[in-house]
């Protein structure tokens, strides 16, 4: 026997988040960027900056995970850089505000005569309490404007080349 009452508020508890994730998502504000590379005042370093929106519940808190990735020419695909290429998640505050932005700074020296070709990924999540209420991923991408940090000011790129 079906209980209607009980699946029509567990239904609706549903759909009511849904607008929230599914603005979230399309937002402006959503967004991470390569901000920082390998530059006189940061050598063998990649900076990478994201950008968060706002939740439709202050109560959410917003959290970030920076990782670099590294392209292998001879298979001709990206891989995640497992020893010190990942800032684990980055609390940024309360859901409260438009956007939140945040960032990390990762320093890879590459051997003598050689390069690496890096790009970042970013994750987002939202959580109210221990409950992650909406996530998304992104690859960085050139053309954002970082609140801070950027070197030389200004600098957006989608991937950056340490050599």
């Amino acid at each position: 026997m079906c209980r209607p009452l009980p699946l029509a508020i567990a239904l609706m508890a549903v759909l009511t988040t849904l607008p929230a994730a599914a603005a979230e998502s399309k937002s402006r504000h959503l967004w991470g960027t390569i901000n920082v590379c390998d530059t006189l005042s940061h050598p063998d370093t990649i900076g990478v900056r994201g950008s968060m929106p706002g939740a439709a519940n202050e109560k959410e808190r917003m959290f970030m995970r920076f990782r670099v990735q590294y392209f292998n020419r001879t298979e001709q695909k990206w891989h995640n850089i497992r020893n010190g290429g990942d800032s684990g998640f980055v609390g940024v505050g309360p859901a409260r505000y438009k956007a939140r932005q945040a960032g990390r700074l990762f320093e890879f020296a590459p051997p003598a005569g050689s390069s690496f070709q890096l790009r970042a990924k970013v994750l987002f999540e939202w959580r109210l309490g221990s409950k992650v209420v909406h996530r998304e991923a992104l690859l960085s991408t050139a053309g954002h404007r970082s609140s801070a940090g950027s070197d030389p000011a200004g600098y957006s790129s989608d991937t950056c080349v340490i050599a």
